[in-house]
């Protein structure tokens, strides 16, 4: 799931993460924890290794302030051998919310995983209602539980949830989340009409 209160206003660099970065991961980690409990729900728990290798990895996505603070995170999840890919673990540091952070991550961990992965449906899963919108904003459409990965490692990190019993109790059908995904073959489509065309034309 995706997480999306102020600090003098900062020159903020968005970029896919380089491995002197992984200082970062104890602070990170704090705070989705943090988070986490502010919210009242679980998460999945992350260990500093996994953060670190999606570093090293070349799959996560870091902002940086100009004073050298971490100002958000995300990463890209790998899942049915490629089939699927999530936009997961968005943190942005409390002291730099409400500045256009989150967005601005959210859209360079989509266009990475785009990039390592064209041919995977992107999907995500969130109660927020700021990540959908941003999700929508990126050409994610609302879809059931059955579109996305059954994944046997993707479900079993809803255990640690408050809403776990929920989703049990619907044979993981549904539950208070709302799952959106972006489909790769339906952006194609376009392109392809258009060359179509052209070639018709020529």
């Amino acid at each position: 799931m995706e997480d999306e209160e102020h600090s003098e206003e900062q020159s903020i660099i968005v970029r896919t993460a380089i491995p002197a970065d992984v200082k970062y991961v104890y602070p990170i980690l704090e705070e989705m924890e943090r988070s986490a409990k502010v919210r009242g729900t679980g998460i999945a728990k992350r260990t500093p290794q996994a953060l670190c290798k999606k570093i090293y990895d070349g799959k996560a996505v870091i902002a940086l302030a100009e004073n050298g603070d971490w100002a958000g995170f995300a990463y890209v999840e790998v899942w049915s051998n490629g089939q699927y890919v999530s936009n997961s673990g968005m943190i942005v540091n409390p002291i730099y919310r409400n500045q256009g952070v989150a967005k601005a991550i959210k859209q360079q961990v989509f266009d990475l995983a785009r990039t390592m992965y064209p041919d995977a449906t992107v999907f995500s899963i969130t109660t927020g209602a700021a990540i959908m919108k941003m999700n929508h904003q990126l050409g994610f459409e609302p879809v059931t539980y059955s579109a996305i990965t059954r994944d046997e490692k993707f479900w079993d990190q809803c255990k640690q949830c408050v809403n776990y019993p929920i989703l049990s109790a619907n044979n993981r059908e549904r539950c208070l989340c709302t799952a959106m995904a972006f489909f790769p073959e339906k952006e194609a489509k376009p392109v392809q009409v258009k060359r179509k065309m052209a070639a018709a034309l020529s």
